[in-house]
């Protein structure tokens, strides 16, 4: 075991204290939704409807469910990839390699729902369960946290994260002791990050729909807005996968409950909580409005795509035609810091694109209640704060550097605002 890192690194998420209150508020946060969305006032703030009994939230059948869906999606992982990407510099010097199948994956998982749903699969009945299958997806997560953890204390020293090794038991259960946990060549985090909650989120929002389809003859312009908008934001994920492996979430944190969690349960069955809100709650929606709200969703997908696409081109090629001209600034590292064009308007211009598309996605759901809106109040605060954490640890890489990039650019993500 390498020694606790704890004097040389601060901790993070207010520490074990910090830590154990997520462990305990996120997954209640997760049920309070989901009871909400279905009861009749759907109350973000307001106690839920009542109080699930074990009894309703336990089924083996949920838990084989996801465990089946989990080893689908490994599966399709480990097929061959149109492309393998090598990862950032670790400690040992070595870089680890990653296949870029995500997209594919997605198109067999569609093929083969499709399929399923022709043969008779009952698709729409999946609303009705997603209740034991969130805590089926929270009880895999504990589980596999533990593994990981235990896992991890058999790992050498250059294999852990540098957060995650604090020796509180509490913390780096959550945050995560190993950086890239791996079974051969199977990376844990990378294949979580991306594939079974992301893909997991749009086959919930498509089996909503077609409940929605079901109860009413036909799916509501919302309900197609929602499903539309989301798809498009997981298809560009994994069309873009290669560019996941230069984030906070691969070359920093290691992979424990926080990620697990985070990857597992929170996104597939928050994120769809519009589609949720939809289904019991119709909101009428006429094309003039759509039309704003598809323009809206649009400038946020064009401002998102457009500082991703022009960051990853630097990175791999400052040279490239596309990007040479743009100004930069020389740090100690040897690497240089943009400093115009996408980023030289904010320091985050890709987060301002994620909180413009976050609004569209809530704007079908209609102004009269705060539930569909709570995305767009969860992500604001994520944001933000990962914003922070990604700006200390720029500070401490860059120094001086990052200080006069501050300077040229001092909004962080709104210009003039923040």
């Amino acid at each position: 075991m390498a020694s606790p890192q704890g004097s040389r690194a601060p901790l993070e998420f207010g520490g074990p204290l910090g830590a154990a209150a997520l462990m305990l508020l996120l997954p209640v946060t997760m049920f309070h939704l989901l009871l909400v969305a279905r009861s009749g006032p759907a109350r973000l703030l307001g106690p839920p409807p009542y109080l699930p009994g074990l009894e309703e939230l336990w089924s083996p059948w949920a838990l084989l469910l996801c465990l089946t869906w989990l080893g689908l999606q490994a599966a399709l992982y480990l097929l061959p990839a149109r492309k393998v990407a090598e990862g950032q510099e670790l400690k040992d010097k070595s870089r680890l390699r990653y296949p870029i199948n995500g997209f594919q994956a997605l198109m067999l998982t569609a093929l083969l729902v499709g399929l399923g749903v022709s043969a008779g699969l009952p698709l729409s009945a999946l609303p009705e369960i997603l209740l034991p299958l969130a805590f089926a997806a929270t009880l895999i997560a504990f589980i596999f946290s533990l593994l990981l953890y235990l896992k991890a204390l058999v790992a050498p020293a250059s294999a852990l994260a540098p957060g995650g090794n604090s020796g509180n038991l509490i913390y780096d259960f959550f945050l995560g002791r190993e950086l890239n946990p791996r079974i051969c060549s199977f990376d844990i985090k990378y294949f979580c990050e991306l594939r079974p909650g992301l893909i997991g989120w749009v086959l919930i929002n498509l089996a909503l729909l077609m409940q929605e389809a079901e109860l009413r003859g036909s799916p509501s312009l919302a309900m197609w807005l929602v499903n539309g908008f989301q798809l498009l934001y997981v298809g560009d994920a994994l069309w873009y996968e290669e560019a996941v492996l230069t984030t906070m979430d691969i070359i920093h944190d290691g992979f424990g409950f926080m990620l697990a969690f985070g990857d597992l349960a929170w996104v597939p069955f928050t994120y769809s909580l519009q589609a949720q809100f939809l289904l019991y709650h119709p909101q009428p929606l006429g094309w003039p409005l759509a039309s704003f709200i598809c323009l809206i969703n649009a400038v946020g997908y064009y401002i998102f795509r457009g500082a991703n696409s022009q960051k990853n081109t630097f990175r791999k090629n400052p040279s490239d035609p596309r990007v040479a001209d743009l100004e930069t600034i020389s740090t100690a590292t040897g690497r240089r810091l943009l400093v115009s064009g996408w980023w030289g308007m904010v320091r985050h211009p890709n987060y301002l694109g994620d909180l413009i598309m976050a609004l569209a996605w809530s704007l079908p759901c209609g102004v009269f209640h705060l539930l569909p809106y709570f995305y767009l109040l969860y992500f604001t605060a994520l944001l933000v704060h990962r914003e922070d954490r990604d700006e200390r640890q720029c500070l401490q890489k860059y120094g001086l550097a990052w200080r006069e990039y501050c300077r040229r650019v001092p909004y962080r993500i709104v210009p003039y605002v923040y």
